[in-house]
């Protein structure tokens, strides 16, 4: 009996060895398969001169459903399934979650906020598609706001040459965005050292099953058989290329445990039982996957299944074994072949799909360049046959056998449009000589007036200088960083210089600004001044001097202080109004400051139109009430405001009455 054991185990562990080896040819096989997923043909993603070689692969589906056409058996259906739970167990650990936010609709501060809770709250590995959400939004609207800054730029009479805005959420942003970027690569290598050591602990249970069976002890075999599995079931996810060779490695011992040593047979028939039990579930859920809809869903969980068969259920008795498996695979190729009729009806669409690039070759066959000119005609019209291009890449997957006519086609068609770009480049590149000549005149120019201090007329010809630049053309690529370096150096020399200028002061007004300064520190003590105290401070301030642009913020400070004072003195409601609208006015007058003073002017207008409207609507109102009596409490109210207004009428007609007296 003993003997026979032995040769069982002898042949038991010559299947095993074959097994491994099937793996390892699967896994070959299946690095190919991958190969072309990752690319999802080449023909989609191809440019330029890897175009030539795009339609020479053969999709996925092809590959995939070869086997099963010739050969028509269960072993290939399961085959398949078991590639997959392969590459699937590896990424079992950082699966990422989907994006539930709509990012669109929140600001620069809310983006980074919310990148920041993001990477705080989460798992790096599984925020890949927020971040990316987050980064689209951004880039987005960052976009849009430095274009805004840069046409508001321009429209002060800025040149774009001297653009520059920097933003500390940007600064912010990128800092977050990086620390991710550092935390993703940290944790993809820890993920495959991880991937490593599991794989070593369950290649070392391995070997501790198998010196279990050679030295079993029948006291304290089972229960180190149980400690075995459950510490092989605690272990992590191996990589897919050792996944199957492991599982099956494992399973087979497991196997020889029950089969070939005397168990006890309560112990052992209650695990088959159980097993046995687990296992007819799961043959129900396989077949009842068979009515699922949606092919895709139906095969992901069928390799649910199949993993749920093979990591978590132990065998069952030698007298079902071979019953459950058969039910299991027919199941199983049952939705295998379920798929792969759906791929042979995707096939069937071939033709539709070569109709659809034939239908873009025409167009690029038709498109006209006869009117290009200029380089932008050119940009515009590389532009609309690259939209071209991606509409026939997007028309859909072809195989070899279909392709490769329509390819040479859409080649050609392709060729005959970059043959006409590549001979205006060609024209394009003589007339660079010529351009360099002209902008090395300009850049002479402006290094002559770099350090002019005719500020006004060397400003002008500047800029029509940097406008000139422009409508220059290309140069050839070896100079266009250097005298573009040396050109910008030059007009930023100047404009330097002038801006320095511009907002410097002069030695006479900062005197103005110093003895203003102290004045007003002793105007704030004043308490209570009276009215005539009051003009005697307005008058000695506007005696001091007019100050500069730069310092008017000063001017600002007092008259709040002289409105204050103004306002605590004990006369009419009305002589204040206008007391500090005179005070206002005048100030503007001695600093001949007439942009404010016409807006000044144009504020009372526009008041005394709203005060007049007011009024004629409240009048209005009042002919509604010609029956009520004059005591009626709404009829009061309303005589009231209309009373109001009228009080404020006089005060704004009598501030332009006085603002036009004004000589300016």
């Amino acid at each position: 009996m003993l003997e026979n054991n032995e040769e069982n185990v002898d042949k038991t562990e010559n299947k095993a060895a074959k097994v491994v080896n099937e793996t390892s040819k699967i896994e070959a096989e299946e690095t190919v398969e991958k190969v072309v997923e990752t690319a999802e043909t080449v023909e989609e993603v191809a440019k330029d001169t890897v175009e030539e070689v795009s339609e020479n692969v053969t999709t996925v589906e092809e590959i995939a459903e070869e086997p099963i056409e010739k050969t028509d058996n269960t072993d290939a259906a399961v085959n398949e399934i078991e590639k997959s739970i392969a590459v699937d167990a590896e990424k079992d650990t950082h699966k990422e979650e989907a994006a539930v936010v709509d990012y669109s609709i929140l600001s620069l501060e809310e983006l980074v906020l919310e990148l920041k809770k993001t990477l705080s709250n989460n798992p790096v590995q599984k925020i890949k598609n927020q971040v990316e959400g987050v980064k689209s939004a951004f880039n987005q609207k960052f976009g849009a706001l430095l274009a805004e800054k840069k046409a508001a730029f321009l429209e002060a009479g800025g040149n774009s040459i001297d653009f520059q805005f920097s933003s500390p959420i940007k600064s912010e942003y990128n800092s977050l965005l990086s620390e991710y970027k550092k935390q993703r690569d940290a944790y993809y290598n820890d993920l495959d050292k991880q991937l490593s050591e599991n794989l070593e602990k369950k290649l070392l249970i391995i070997e501790q099953l198998k010196d279990l069976i050679e030295n079993a002890d029948t006291a304290t075999m089972y229960k180190s058989f149980r400690a075995l599995q459950d510490n092989w079931r605690t272990i992590g996810p191996v990589s897919k290329n050792h996944y199957n060779d492991t599982w099956k490695t494992f399973h087979h011992h497991v196997e020889r445990f029950y089969d070939l040593l005397h168990l006890s047979n309560d112990f052992r028939d209650l695990d088959f039982k159980h097993n046995l039990e687990e296992k007819l579930k799961i043959i129900e859920k396989a077949e009842a996957l068979a009515e699922e809809a949606d092919i895709n869903v139906a095969f992901k969980e069928l390799q649910d299944l199949h993993k749920t068969w093979k990591e978590d259920i132990g065998p069952v008795s030698q007298d079902h074994r071979e019953d459950v498996w058969k039910k299991f695979s027919a199941a199983t190729k049952k939705i295998h072949d379920k798929r792969h009729d759906h791929f042979r009806e995707m096939r069937s669409k071939y033709q539709e799909i070569i109709e659809q690039k034939l239908v873009v070759i025409e167009k690029l066959n038709a498109y006209d360049t006869s009117n290009n000119k200029s380089h932008n005609d050119w940009q515009k019209s590389i532009k609309n046959v690259e939209a071209l291009r991606q509409e026939y890449f997007k028309a859909g997957k072809l195989p070899y056998s279909k392709s490769e006519e329509v390819w040479q086609k859409f080649k050609a068609a392709t060729k005959k449009f970059n043959s006409a770009k590549n001979v205006f480049y060609k024209q394009e590149k003589s007339g660079q000589q010529d351009n360099l000549k002209k902008k090395m005149e300009l850049i002479e120019l402006a290094e002559s007036l770099k350090d002019s201090e005719d500020w006004e007329s060397t400003t002008n010809a500047l800029k029509r200088i940097q406008s000139d630049w422009k409508k220059i053309g290309h140069v050839p690529r070896k100079f266009s960083d250097d005298i573009w370096k040396r050109f910008k150096a030059a007009c930023n020399h100047y404009f330097d210089r002038y801006h320095n200028q511009k907002n410097s002061l002069n030695k006479e007004q900062q005197e103005v600004v110093e003895t203003k300064k102290a004045f007003l520190e002793i105007v704030k003590e004043l308490k209570e001044p009276t009215k005539e105290e009051i003009f005697e401070v307005i008058n000695n301030w506007r005696s001091l001097g007019a100050l500069p642009r730069n310092a008017r913020h000063i001017d600002g400070k007092f008259n709040k202080i002289i409105d204050r004072a103004l306002g605590g003195l004990s006369i009419d409601k009305k002589e204040i109004a206008m007391l500090k609208f005179t005070h206002v006015v005048d100030s503007l007058a001695a600093d001949n400051d007439v942009r404010k003073l016409d807006s000044e002017q144009m504020f009372v207008r526009k008041k005394i139109d709203e005060t007049v409207k007011e009024i004629q609507q409240l009048e209005n109102n009042l002919g509604f009430f010609s029956n009520a009596k004059d005591d009626n409490p709404l009829v009061l109210n309303v005589k009231n405001r209309v009373k109001g207004f009228k009080e404020d009428l006089a005060v704004w007609k009598e501030k332009l009455s006085y603002i036009k007296k004004i000589d300016y």
